[in-house]
């Protein structure tokens, strides 16, 4: 394996330099990363205890998942106190010395936030449905119709958008799980506490929000019917709804524009231009996720189906969001995160080539311009886990669509669908970070919350060694620290047709248009030995970077299963 050479100067102004742009951000699953008091579930102490494998590793910035006080019907993502503590993970105070912790190693601590939805357990839902004055229009409350639900707006999770709640005798409107009803955002009331909770968070410290479905906020009036045969039924009527960039507008003109604090909002179904609008030059955030990529292979546009990818697809979409945002915005680069199964498992080849496939895909995320997040474990390459009933699910997204698989009449038995829900499973994302090869990986001495993956005692952190993944990860966020074309370039693909290959450039030009450096990254994205066709000016560069035990090669030479190669070219 190659190392970078020092850094070159870069013409990038200072004006539009930021820390968010330059950050590598980690994410960490509170949950699953390091239980440090026995009882299998992750905690902040844990978080403490390892943060240091997150320093080495070169990340300037962590995600943290939800911590706070919660049911846990949704693993914290239904809350029901925005400004406690979940017990399970620990105190105020231990969050406290966290983030002291991650500053101290000169890293930045970026808190996720849900304010789409609360837990039902939340004192403002408690008073609404008692109908306090003060909180009975925080919910979205209706009436039903001969004992129907208000319309048939479908949740994420499947069923009925709407649940009845005797003690109101109306419906409220959940377009997550029952136990998440969604906040009425057109209620000042509601606005102004979300706010208000905001400032407290950012006045404690943190660094910034990553938040959740925020393009979720604005329902149309009148709550009209769906069109059935959509992704998601209602969909059209609440995602990038009428009254959203003036809330998030107003977020930022109240909140976020008197703090060096980053945003990054979480946007399903979201388009190009959707995100110049809420995430541009000029908009209330600073980046927004998409998720076209990691649909890729879903068979004819379902979710909980397996289908072929296409590596042409996968570059058109990358160029895509890369041309329109260039000019005006900023990109968010992702594989994985506690939504998404394991990319290794997905897009590589897990059992002949897991260290090559996991270090290529790592190669097309930390080369191209944009903030990369790396999520936990993605360091390690780990991998889908083997599930082998509907009880050893903990997902409940994944135990409602394996009911719905087995009611479909297609399927007789679990062992029929084992290999699409196994697949899809957001518990892949969630099994407990591989530590070392002793019980439970190293997560815990008790009984994990959810079991380790299988292959724990070859794939973790003690058993990287110099040409592991994890080692690989650390030279990739080192060379990207150290050229800022990767971070700040013009990114042109040079082969977008080709069906194993991927290759492209990386340059960052002066105002005058000199150029002041150009990286090439040529990617195999196949278990086959491909030739490849460049332009003769590369011929005599500089190999940065490779995957397999190379000193210098040219660009041209064939490359080997999943190989990853960077070069600079001027």
């Amino acid at each position: 394996m190659t190392k970078p050479p020092q850094q070159t100067s870069c013409p990038v102004p200072e004006a539009e330099r930021t820390w968010w742009k330059e950050s590598v951000v980690y994410q960490i699953y509170p949950r699953s990363f390091a239980d440090s008091d026995g009882d299998g579930i992750g905690d902040i102490p844990g978080i403490i205890d390892r943060l240091d494998h997150v320093a080495d590793l070169g990340a300037d910035a962590i995600w943290l998942n939800p911590v706070y006080e919660s049911p846990q019907h949704d693993n914290g993502y239904d809350i029901s106190d925005y400004r406690s503590i979940h017990h399970e993970y620990g105190t105020m105070g231990d969050w406290e010395e966290l983030l002291a912790q991650v500053h101290e190693r000169d890293m930045r601590l970026v808190m996720d936030l849900v304010v789409n939805h609360t837990s039902v357990d939340h004192e403002w839902f408690q008073r609404s449905r008692r109908r306090d004055p003060d909180y009975e229009d925080y919910y979205i409350w209706r009436e039903g119709e001969d004992g129907e639900a208000p319309n048939n707006w479908e949740s994420f999770f499947g069923g009925s958008a709407w649940t009845y709640d005797e003690e109101r005798g109306k419906y409220y409107l959940h377009l997550y799980d029952e136990s998440q009803p969604d906040l009425n955002w057109r209620n000042p009331a509601v606005r102004r506490d979300i706010f208000d909770t905001m400032e407290w968070w950012l006045e404690k410290g943190i660094d910034g929000f990553r938040l959740d479905v925020i393009n979720l906020l604005s329902k149309a009036a009148g709550l009209p019917d769906g069109d059935p045969d959509a992704e998601w039924t209602g969909a059209r009527h609440f995602v990038d709804g009428p009254r959203l960039l003036a809330y998030l507008e107003a977020m930022d003109e109240q909140v976020l524009s008197n703090y060096d604090a980053m945003t990054v909002g979480e946007m399903p179904q979201l388009s190009v231009e959707q995100a110049r609008k809420y995430a541009g030059t000029d908009g209330p955030l600073d980046m927004a996720f998409h998720f076209q990529h990691t649909k890729l292979d879903y068979e004819d546009g379902k979710r909980w189906s397996v289908g072929d990818w296409d590596l042409p697809e996968l570059k058109q979409i990358t160029r895509r969001w890369h041309d329109g945002l260039s000019a005006e915005g900023w990109n968010a680069l992702f594989w994985e995160n506690h939504d998404q199964p394991r990319v290794v498992s997905r897009y590589g080849d897990p059992e002949t080539y897991h260290r090559e496939s996991a270090t290529m895909l790592g190669t097309f995320m930390l080369t191209r311009s944009g903030t990369p997040y790396v999520y936990q474990g993605q360091e390690l390459g780990m991998t889908n886990a083997q599930w082998t009933d509907v009880e050893s699910l903990a997902d409940v997204d994944a135990r409602r669509a394996t009911r719905e698989l087995l009611d479909s009449g297609q399927y007789d038995s679990f062992e029929e669908v084992a290999d699409i829900v196994g697949y899809r499973s957001r518990d892949n994302a969630r099994t407990p970070m591989q530590w070392d090869d002793s019980d439970h990986a190293g997560f815990t001495d008790g009984e994990p919350w959810l079991p380790v993956n299988t292959n724990y005692e070859e794939v973790n952190v003690a058993a990287q060694a110099d040409d592991s993944v994890t080692a690989y990860y650390r030279s990739l966020i080192e060379l990207r620290a150290e050229h800022d074309a990767f971070v700040y370039g013009t990114y042109e693909d040079l082969h977008p047709e080709h069906e194993r290959l991927a290759a492209y450039t990386q340059t960052l030009e002066y105002p005058d248009g000199g150029v002041s450096e150009r990286m090439l990254a040529v990617l195999n994205f196949s278990a086959d030995r491909e030739p490849v066709e460049l332009p003769t000016t590369v011929e005599d560069a500089d190999l940065l970077l490779s995957n397999y035990d190379r000193d210098a090669i040219t660009p041209t030479t064939a490359h080997e299963p999943y190989e990853a190669r960077v070069f600079r070219l001027e």
